[in-house]
């Protein structure tokens, strides 16, 4: 059991829907996001996505694009990523942390070393959007095998017979992306994403939690109110390149969470 595990079980036992936030780490800067990310369980996220800053994200939009880029330029790289995660276990021991990125900087950095550091950081999943599951062996077997969970992207154009292959070898939960296109387009429906989120769990007992275009507390509650949980990234990026404060940024999360635990 990790704690993502230990998540969705503790959920389901008080009837509640997931919250989970999504933030570029080390945007604006290092000292800020880590104020960010301690700050979320308290506005009652329950799990958080933490992005790995990349000099290529081919699947986000402009605004977690410049988010990265913000990042980059203010000195973040995988090793501050990391130290990031770990200076949060060191006061939360129970928030499940998952990594979302590009494989490039875990290449580079050789799988067995990535996955040892990140496992010691206190990192309980992996997202990475560039790696189909034609390359399990590369990452997701060994992730596997390390303890993480390796979390994997449907979307709407994940058909029926694609859709095996894409659960094959995921663990912790599957992130449905509700629109086609990049990060922080189009608005979620409900009522398209209710029967996509059947036709998941009609092949799986994992959660699944519904990402992309949810912007606003009523939009965490219709997506949460058809799945075991809703994401919000863009909309709290937003904030973050709006120059709030930690605390207005961490008062916008709460009111989203509010939303996807009232559904």
């Amino acid at each position: 059991m990790t704690r993502i595990d230990d998540t969705f079980a503790r959920l389901s036992s008080e009837g509640k829907k997931a919250f989970v936030a999504y933030v570029m780490a080390g945007d604006p800067d290092y000292d800020t996001s880590l104020e960010i990310v301690k700050s979320l369980p308290g506005a009652g996220v329950d799990i958080i996505e933490l992005g790995a800053p990349f000099t290529d994200p081919m699947a986000d939009g402009p605004t977690i694009q410049l988010a990265g880029q913000r990042a980059l330029e203010a000195g973040m790289t995988m090793d501050r990523t990391l130290e990031l995660a770990r200076a949060f276990r060191a006061e939360n021991d129970t928030t499940p942390i998952v990594l979302m990125g590009y494989y490039n900087p875990i290449y580079s950095r050789g799988v067995d070393t990535f996955l040892t550091e990140a496992k010691e950081a206190g990192i309980d999943g992996l997202i990475v959007v560039d790696l189909p599951p034609e390359e399990d062996d590369e990452l997701c077997i060994p992730a596997q095998k390390a303890g993480l969970n390796f979390i994997r992207l449907a979307t709407p154009t994940t058909d029926d017979k694609r859709l095996p292959k894409v659960l094959q070898n995921t663990s912790g939960f599957v992130y449905y992306v509700s629109i086609t296109g990049i990060t922080g387009s189009a608005e979620a429906s409900a009522a398209d994403v209710a029967p996509e989120v059947a036709r998941i769990k009609a092949q799986t007992d994992l959660p699944v939690i519904v990402g992309f275009g949810i912007k606003t507390p009523e939009g965490a509650q219709s997506i949460a109110s058809v799945a075991d949980g809703a994401v919000v990234g863009s909309a709290i990026v937003a904030q973050i390149a709006d120059g709030k404060s930690p605390a207005e940024v961490t008062a916008f999360v709460k009111t989203l969470a509010e939303g996807a635990h009232s559904a």
